[in-house]
């Protein structure tokens, strides 16, 4: 994905629609503009892309939300780009620790409320495999597409900064 060059026009157009869809309701605004970024994901090589690539998306959100700094949609948007933009191989499949990349599927429940999944990127790129046609195409995707965390709780904007300020903390750097 780079340093979010092609990523940042789609962020711009998703938000675009919540303006329009949502904009009379800062509340909603804010929560379907959270669920917009939450539905951009990205793999680059090299970690020094992979971090402007975050930052030019979390500038173009914080814009749109007018968010403060300290402000936990913020830390919630750090949060969702750290698990949507991963700094790995595309081709192997791993990220930069050497393990296999894992994408967070997040759905906007509605009131605030957010759900988040977490699948492996390689059971994911063999969706093709078992469609129309297959051996496998009478089977149910949620049979052959377990998610390897699913235990989530429901998750309010709070509960996803946490997530940010979780990680910045075991990584040692102040939140």
């Amino acid at each position: 994905c780079g340093s979010g060059n092609f990523l940042v026009p789609v962020l711009e157009r998703k938000l675009a629609a919540v303006k329009s869809r949502y904009g009379s309701s800062e509340f909603e605004k804010r929560h379907y503009a959270l669920a917009a970024l939450m539905s951009i994901y990205g793999i680059e090589l090299l970690a020094d892309n992979t971090d402007e690539c975050r930052g030019n998306l979390l500038e173009v959100f914080v814009a749109f939300v007018k968010a403060q700094p300290d402000d936990d949609i913020v830390d919630a948007a750090r949060a969702v780009l750290d698990a949507n933009i991963v700094n790995g191989n595309a081709l192997t499949m791993q990220n930069s620790a050497g393990t296999p990349i894992l994408f967070a599927e997040w759905a906007y429940l509605g009131k605030g409320r957010f759900q988040r999944r977490d699948f492996r990127f390689d059971a994911l790129t063999q969706m093709s495999l078992y469609g129309e046609g297959t051996l496998f195409e009478s089977m149910d995707k949620a049979e052959i597409f377990r998610a390897e965390k699913d235990d989530y709780p429901p998750l309010s904007i709070p509960d996803i900064a946490g997530m940010a300020t979780s990680a910045s903390a075991e990584k040692g750097e102040l939140a």
